[in-house]
């Protein structure tokens, strides 16, 4: 059966490879190591971890998809707390939560299952695929030689640290992409759904059972009726095929 051919744009992070888990594994030992280190003031995992979440929320929106945002968010709750029981900060400990923060960086990519049985489907339909990701080439660059995402992207991939509304326009605008044949896939409803629905292409919101609080934003009714969400990326190739036979 022939379809329409569509330029479909994927995220990478939480869409085709595992990423949140990593961090959930380091805030864990992070965790551990702050209940240990004020344990004498007794605050809750709960409260570490809400400012941990506020600090790191500001820092994204300031600075970007940046890598060393998460140690630095690690860094300042420790100063934060030590600040707060007027406890004195320790060089040591800074660069221990410096390492630890980064060391998020260091493990092994992880495809998300039907990750290569969906591109291949798209690609077979003969639909042209994009790669849409954010933060720092050289960790985003890794990942993507790992998975030997190239064979689906070429050399159609753009990263950038700062994924926003700006940010999509730009690549829609100056690669002369056809926003009516135009699809974003991914996690995130801030840099993935919002920019996609902004800018009149079409969306699929990929929900994931644990999300980082950064990519949660509310969207307006009339744009989440524009947003087909899945709960698995095996359902993409059958949406996209449903949408193209639709408007043959």
């Amino acid at each position: 059966m022939k379809y329409m051919t569509q330029q479909v744009i994927f995220d990478l992070d939480d869409t085709l490879v595992h990423c949140n888990k990593y961090f959930d594994l380091i805030l864990g030992q992070y965790f551990e190591l702050m209940t240990d280190w004020f344990n004498e003031f007794g605050p809750s995992t709960s409260e570490l971890r809400n400012k941990q979440i506020e600090i790191d929320v500001h820092t994204v929106n300031t600075s970007g998809l940046a890598s060393d945002n998460f140690p630095k968010s690690l860094i300042a709750t420790y100063r934060y707390f030590c600040a707060k029981y007027n406890r004195p900060t320790d060089r040591f400990q800074e660069q221990q939560l410096h390492k630890l923060g980064l060391s998020v960086y260091d493990q092994e990519i992880e495809a998300y299952p039907g990750m290569v049985e969906t591109l291949d489907a798209l690609k077979q339909d003969g639909h042209h695929l994009f790669l849409y990701t954010g933060g720092d080439d050289t960790i985003q660059q890794r990942k993507i030689e790992q998975m030997k995402l190239d064979a689906y992207f070429d050399d159609r991939i753009y990263i950038r640290q700062h994924k926003n509304v700006e940010a999509l326009e730009n690549i829609l605008t100056t690669q002369g992409f056809d926003r009516k044949r135009t699809w974003m896939i991914g996690n995130s409803l801030r840099t993935d759904v919002l920019p996609a629905v902004t800018a009149g292409i079409n969306s699929i919101y990929l929900k994931q059972q644990n999300e980082w609080s950064y990519n949660l934003i509310e969207l307006e009714q009339e744009m989440q009726q524009a947003v087909k969400t899945i709960s698995s990326i095996h359902e993409v190739p059958p949406v996209i095929r449903t949408a193209t036979l639709q408007k043959l």
